[in-house]
């Protein structure tokens, strides 16, 4: 493990006699529980159960400013959601897609942190997603318009279909793409830049822009990956043209 990354987690799970992957790839058994993006996942649950028990434990009448901070955040993401999607998606959906977004924005941010992985830098998590995002978005086509879903797939006229169905299909696929390999390339490029930052001027203020454009990255990746996931749900719904 010379040449990775000294992680708090695993040198506690060291150290406890648990095993361990060597490097990020586990083999076999428990490894693939104490591999780092699963700790890792675990700690950015924890996190989020424990902040939101905290700040919102009593909701008020007169709210405190943890119930303040969640009623801008929640009320102001759901009227974008509500606006983008209508009503009845974003009723049924919302609590998914909220959910989404604070897990991979504070999964992001958490690799800023020495000694600490950001879960979002493994393409297991990114993926994990990505096919929920995609399986959801065929179920509210299929739900929303029976079989005549295959309509968003073939084009506007018969003629057009052996051109049409091969691109659809296509790029219906490279959604998953599009959404985990993003969210992937772009944190785990965070990651790295940072681990080289701090081996080589770890003693300077040289990685503190850096970790200032990392809060931005990981922030606009969050961002993203939610509106994405907002898009192809309203486009799902749509009646094909």
């Amino acid at each position: 493990m010379e040449n990775e990354p000294i992680l708090f987690i695993t040198l506690l799970l060291e150290k406890a006699g648990l095993p361990v992957a060597q490097g990020f790839d586990p083999r076999h058994g428990l490894e693939y529980l104490t591999a780092p993006y699963m700790t890792y996942t675990w700690l950015v649950m924890a996190f989020l159960f424990f902040t939101a028990k905290l700040t919102m434990s009593n909701i008020e009448l007169i709210p405190g400013h943890g119930q303040n901070f969640w009623e801008i955040v929640v009320g102001g993401f759901e009227s974008f959601c509500a606006e983008n999607m209508g009503k009845e998606l974003t009723n049924t959906f919302f609590p998914l897609i909220m959910t989404f977004g604070l897990f991979i924005a504070v999964s992001n941010l958490v690799g800023l942190v020495p000694g600490f992985m950001s879960p979002t830098a493994s393409l297991n998590t990114t993926l994990a997603l990505a096919l929920i995002v995609w399986v959801l978005h065929h179920y509210i086509g299929i739900r929303e318009h029976g079989w005549k879903y295959y309509k968003h797939f073939i084009g506007p006229i018969p003629a057009l279909i052996p051109l049409m169905l091969p691109i659809e299909l296509i790029s219906n696929f490279a959604r998953i793409i599009s959404l985990s390999v993003r969210l992937f390339g772009n944190i785990m490029a965070k990651e790295m830049m940072l681990i080289i930052l701090f081996t080589l001027a770890g003693c300077y203020f040289a990685p503190l822009p850096f970790m200032v454009l990392g809060v931005l990255v990981s922030l606009v990746q969050a961002m993203v990956f939610v509106l994405l996931t907002v898009v192809y749900f309203s486009q799902a719904k749509e009646h094909a043209h």
